[in-house]
């Protein structure tokens, strides 16, 4: 069985501190503009220069009402929610025909303002692309045994195939909010009933930003919950989007953490819920 060392809850200590990384400075920035003297724009998104290249051709042939290409930069005509999703589902749209949003949804998260204001929705694969930050929630399963429940991803999915994941992890769609989401997750991905789901713990929230190439940039912030699990529960996947879960120790957790078996989210939120353990 493995343990947990000084040395390894170090590792994971760095790795936590290390979770918001700098936008490389050849990513070309989205702007939005805004209605206020005071910040009359402001910078939503990031495109890698592939992209760029590819887009600024695209429109410059069938431009896009309120989507301007400038140098070194685009910048997106402020608007009301409707009018401002519209444009950017149009231009996700011209993306993913250029063969830069794989894996479609047709699912749409909310882009949040630094106000908490949902400014416009959009399809939840161009996010990335895009470079917009998202919101997902992470539950972390464990036992009053003293093990974790992981799940291991299907080898169908578009992100991260086969590699391990917490007990339910997923995106927050428009008009959901964490606690929602979290319970709805733990049902279609491990079998959590509703009863045992209400019992979620709160526990912090986690900033992810890192190039994620060949995606994009991904941005995002984690809503950490986490949720005791009676010894004899065994999860069981019901949306075919988890191949299988394993029940292991805060150590054997740490080990695989440290070998890249995980999400790179998961890693994050299984490394600061060993780490509040053993605080």
């Amino acid at each position: 069985m493995n343990t947990l060392t000084a040395g390894t809850l170090a590792a994971l200590e760095e790795m936590l501190q290390n979770t918001a990384r700098s936008v490389p400075t050849e990513y070309v920035p989205i702007y939005l503009a805004l209605a206020t003297n005071e910040s009359p724009f402001q910078v939503v998104g990031h495109l890698h220069p592939d992209f760029w290249h590819y887009l600024k051709q695209a429109l410059e042939a069938t431009p896009i009402p309120g989507i301007h290409l400038e140098q070194h930069r685009l910048l997106i005509d402020g608007a009301k929610p409707k009018q401002l999703s519209y444009a950017m589902q149009l231009l996700a749209q011209r993306m993913h025909s250029g063969g830069f949003i794989p894996g479609w949804r047709n699912e749409h998260f909310a882009y949040i303002d630094a106000q908490g204001h949902a400014l416009f929705q959009l399809e939840r694969a161009a996010f990335r692309t895009f470079g917009l930050k998202s919101m997902a929630i992470h539950v972390n399963g464990h036992t009053p045994d003293g093990r974790i429940w992981l799940g291991r991803r299907s080898e169908n999915k578009s992100i991260d195939p086969g590699r391990l994941d917490n007990l339910s992890a997923g995106g927050i769609s428009a008009d959901e909010t964490p606690w929602v989401c979290a319970r709805r997750e733990l049902w279609e991905e491990a079998g959590i009933p509703p009863a045992i789901a209400d019992e979620i713990r709160p526990s912090g929230k986690i900033h992810m930003r890192r190039p994620d190439p060949p995606l994009g940039f991904h941005d995002e912030a984690l809503f950490i919950y986490d949720l005791e699990l009676p010894n004899h529960l065994v999860p069981s996947n019901h949306d075919g989007e988890v191949a299988g879960f394993i029940a292991v120790s805060y150590g054997e957790a740490a080990a695989r953490i440290l070998a890249d078996e995980f999400t790179s989210d998961a890693a994050l939120v299984t490394a600061d819920f060993i780490l509040r353990c053993n605080k």
